[in-house]
């Protein structure tokens, strides 16, 4: 039989490789748990229907997708909102508002793997319920630049593109499109960035009422728009929904406020070329991306108002957003804001075969107490497990020669210093 290899776009976590991952895993949790977020779960199956509905064509094209032996169509989840909309549903009327969970989990796409792009990648997801004001989307936005900044990432470093799926819908409005087709000239828009002018233009005449060319200009003009002042006046010009226009651009410039309020400006871009791709989107949509290099997309997510109810329940407020591990971990590398992982070992007992068996007794009872001990599994000379202690990264190596055990004692290396000590065991347990 020949050997076997990993799937493409799956990774391996080595022991380095896991260290990393945790660590990444750290921020995101002491960051959400620093605004009240509360950790949750969700089953990694779920019906093939909870995705193909409610996230896009684009996503339900990536799915790993099957017919398990009951017959079911189910898929591994490609995104957590959709769980997390199921689950936030069943309860809502029972919670105090608003719910603010958030999640570190493994999700699964199948699409071409590439840079910062993998079938299977672990994402933080953080959402807020039940607030449908422009504070709620502060409050999102805020932690995502937490988390960044935590990991010591400045605004030299990453910005966040945000922009209102609201105002392109009124746009669309304007320009004589229809309410249904709203959705899928979002999703051609979302493309603007990816897919050269011609194919865009080309998606667009398939709209109906829909003069390609024309739509595509104005487009280009919204999206090279920077401010809310010249966002008004370009609508003056091209729009007669003036009060509803005017009454977003309030609610925007009360979102751009508070994130002033919390110091955080300079990391704000209003940028109308972020759109989103998931259908579920409904209000202030937003991307953080790397300013420098390759320009990598770090986060995304917005306002999604409509999803609880799509799913069958009561109408529910709901904002939030996702990380991935991939490329953060790339961009942090490149940084050289990863930190060399020490192996945590605070001692490693060394001993003979005549006293074996009191230090492995010394060795349970300080796990036990949640020191980290390591040995040699089975005695050798001294100077071998010497080797292995300082191999290990241990502060400490205790000693037990025959000697020291006569007196009930151990012999206390500090692997740092060199110094030794010949200590009552019990006196240094509780040193430690």
């Amino acid at each position: 039989m020949g050997s076997f290899h990993i799937l493409p776009g799956f990774r391996d976590f080595y022991p380095d490789d896991c260290a990393l991952r945790n660590f990444i895993f750290d921020h995101f949790r002491r960051s959400a748990q620093a605004c009240g977020f509360e950790e949750y779960d969700a089953p990694v199956l779920e019906p093939t229907e909870l995705f193909a509905a409610k996230s896009g064509e684009e996503i339900v094209g990536q799915l790993f997708s099957f017919e398990d032996k009951g017959g079911r169509a189910v898929a591994m989840r490609p995104e957590m909102t959709p769980s997390l909309a199921r689950m936030v549903g069943e309860r809502a009327n029972s919670m105090k508002r608003p719910i603010k969970w958030f999640n570190i989990s493994e999700s699964f796409r199948y699409e071409r793997p590439q840079k910062g792009r993998l079938r299977s990648f672990y994402q933080f997801n953080a959402d807020l319920f039940g607030d449908n004001s422009p504070e709620a989307d502060c409050e999102i936005i805020s932690l995502g630049i937490l988390i960044l900044k935590s990991f010591g990432l400045a605004k030299d470093d990453f910005h966040v593109r945000l922009s209102d799926r609201k105002l392109w819908a009124l746009f669309l409005r304007c320009s004589g499109v229809d309410d249904s087709e709203i959705p899928c000239a979002l999703s051609v828009i979302d493309k603007i960035e990816r897919e050269v002018p011609a194919t865009i233009v080309a998606n667009l005449e398939k709209i109906k009422n829909v003069d390609g060319e024309r739509m595509f200009g104005d487009i280009l003009a919204i999206k090279n728009i920077r401010s809310l002042e010249n966002l008004g006046k370009f609508f003056e010009k091209f729009c007669a929904m003036e009060r509803e226009v005017e009454d977003r651009i309030s609610e925007f410039s009360k979102l751009l406020a508070r994130l002033n309020a919390f110091g955080l400006g300079n990391f704000i871009t209003v940028d109308f070329g972020i759109v989103r791709g998931l259908a579920y989107y409904t209000g202030f949509v937003f991307e953080i991306f790397e300013r420098s290099g390759q320009s990598r997309a770090l986060a995304g997510g917005g306002r999604y108002d409509s999803l609880i109810k799509k799913l069958g329940y009561g109408d529910l407020a709901a904002v939030g957003f996702a990380i991935g591990d991939v490329t953060l971990g790339n961009l942090l590398k490149e940084k050289g804001f990863v930190p060399t992982f020490p192996k945590n070992i605070h001692c490693f007992v060394i001993y003979s075969e005549q006293t074996e068996a009191i230090a492995m007794e010394h060795i349970f009872a300080l796990r036990e107490k949640n020191i980290n001990v390591d040995h040699c599994l089975r005695p050798t000379n001294f100077s071998k497990q010497l080797k292995a202690a300082a191999q290990s990264g241990a502060k400490y190596a205790i000693i037990f020669g025959d000697s020291e055990v006569q007196m009930e004692c151990a012999k206390v290396k500090d692997m740092e210093t060199s110094e030794e000590k010949i200590v009552k065991i019990q006196d240094f347990v509780k040193k430690l």
